[in-house]
């Protein structure tokens, strides 16, 4: 596969995959997303792979995903799901994403999220499936989409910080810095900015020399000990909560602004009360 919306490298036995739409600040739209789980398959087949590291171009990792209100919308596939009625009883698109993001889960390979600028929304989820997360010391990692649209596709936050610090992201959807991520055990290990890049690579480097199996067999063990606990059934059933929540009878007010008065003016209305993200005070 030609990539479009990626930056495919191997180095000393990493693969650095870099989401490439800067333009719209690593938006992950349903193209790059296909793209994605291509590049972790070719990175998993290759000998030459050790350590597998994502990162994102420009001034952020991502802001999530590509919620450009057009027709057809570049976050689904272009032919659509079976139908809108089935996709939202079945949660056929959170499923598509959880799906997708198990990938990562079952690579035999390690999978490391270099995290800088935003961090929101899917690709929060994206960054929080991986096995490892570095992250730089102002980074911005949250879920907004929690205000007004639905649950999470991806229901991570209990599995990787303190109950009270999992319902206050949810039910708040505010963004900590990298720093703070680090502190509730939310990401691994945080860096200055300046110094993500180099640090991560040096992390890295460092894993891939660890033989595949050892490698594989450490993964595997870990894993399977999360899934005796329970975090399939749980992401399974956090996909249905995603399902159900878009029945509320508020569901529909982020869309409908967007539609008719643009993206920007739904995402003033939903962040205004905190005043964060694009509703925070100029200065």
């Amino acid at each position: 596969m030609a990539y479009e919306n990626l930056i495919y490298k191997v180095e000393e036995r990493v693969c650095t995959i870099s989401l490439n739409r800067p333009e719209k600040m690593n938006a992950l739209s349903w193209a790059l997303r296909q793209e994605l789980q291509d590049a972790l398959k070719k990175a998993e087949r290759d000998i030459e792979v050790g350590c597998i590291v994502i990162k994102g171009e420009g001034r952020a990792f991502s802001a999530g995903y590509d919620l450009t209100p057009t027709h057809p919308s570049p976050n689904r596939p272009v032919d659509g799901y079976v139908s809108d009625d089935v996709d939202q009883l079945t949660a056929q698109y959170a499923r598509d994403l959880v799906n997708g993001l198990w990938q990562i889960w079952e690579l035999t390979k390690p999978v490391i999220a270099q995290v800088h600028g935003w961090c929101l929304a899917g690709a929060s989820e994206l960054a929080s499936m991986c096995d490892i997360m570095f992250v730089a010391e102002d980074a911005q990692l949250g879920y907004p989409p929690v205000r007004a649209l639905t649950t999470p596709d991806t229901m991570y936050f209990p599995w990787k910080m303190p109950m009270s610090q999992a319902k206050y992201l949810m039910f708040t959807g505010k963004a900590v810095s990298g720093k703070e991520a680090v502190e509730i055990g939310w990401a691994t290990k945080a860096f200055p900015a300046d110094r993500l890049d180099a640090e991560t690579n040096k992390e890295a480097r460092a894993i891939a020399t660890i033989s595949p199996d050892m490698l594989a067999a450490s993964k595997k063990a870990v894993n399977r000990a999360y899934e005796i606990m329970g975090i399939r059934t749980a992401l399974e059933v956090g996909v249905d909560w995603q399902g159900l929540s878009t029945y509320r009878n508020s569901a529909g007010v982020f869309g409908e602004i967007s539609q008719s008065e643009g993206l920007r003016a739904a995402l003033q209305w939903r962040d205004g009360p905190f005043e964060d993200y694009s509703a925070r005070p100029r200065e």
